[in-house]
């Protein structure tokens, strides 16, 4: 019976809830509880191919990075099936193109050599990212009960006024830019997400399984209805 009647009961709650994102936009993630977020991607570089000279100044210079820092971090790291989808398209696209037709059959072997290598050996990419946060009210601020019961209640929606966005805005990007120069000085290259990356990124995050067969649209071709 109790089955019965939660197969007939309408789901009315949206997993949006338990998500602590309350929007994207400029650049930047708005949290439910009003701070904010910034992604960076960052390069890699393989440390074991240095020579002895420049893997000590690759490693005084993180600890110069590390000892700077006045503010947390949180450094990730995603593995994900390699996608070659675009560079398949292109190739297609030069095989119809192809006036030889001894060019075009070889165009169309090698296209469908790389396709059957990914999808066989499985080939993975890693992709490296730091979450720069920033909260307008420390919890060193804050009592230590507070804190406490902050751990058991739910995150309200916080909607924040433009104006007070763009400040905490800024605040959060002159951190970003402290650690793109930091990280600079080890030869790690970095760049900010923009808005329609962050999008794309969180959807593969929580939408692993049909990020490939579901391509996003771009922030700026959306249409919304009023």
């Amino acid at each position: 019976m109790k089955s019965k009647k939660l197969a007939n009961k309408k789901i009315t709650v949206s997993t949006k809830q338990y998500l602590d994102i309350a929007e994207i936009k400029e650049d930047a993630v708005i949290l439910k509880d009003g701070t904010l977020r910034a992604v960076l991607l960052v390069s890699s570089l393989n440390f074991s191919l240095k020579s002895e000279e420049e893997q000590d100044a690759i490693i005084s210079g993180y600890i110069g990075f590390l000892n700077f820092l006045e503010f947390p971090l949180q450094i990730v790291i995603q593995s994900r099936k390699l996608d070659i989808d675009g560079y398949l398209d292109r190739l297609k696209k030069i095989e119809k193109e192809q006036t030889n037709e001894l060019l075009r059959i070889q165009t169309a072997d090698y296209r469908q050599y790389v396709s059957e290598l990914v999808e066989i050996g499985d080939i993975m990419t890693k992709r490296f990212y730091i979450v720069v946060p920033y909260d307008p009210i420390s919890d060193k601020q804050k009592s230590w009960i507070k804190r406490f019961f902050g751990l058991f209640s739910a995150a309200k929606e916080v909607k924040l006024s433009q104006d007070a966005f763009m400040k905490r805005r800024h605040s959060l990007f002159q951190r970003a830019e402290n650690i793109v120069t930091g990280l600079a000085s080890m030869s790690l290259k970095t760049v900010v997400l923009d808005t329609q990356s962050l999008i794309e990124l969180y959807y593969n995050t929580y939408n692993p399984d049909v990020y490939n067969q579901e391509k996003l649209v771009e922030v700026n071709k959306l249409r919304v209805e009023e």
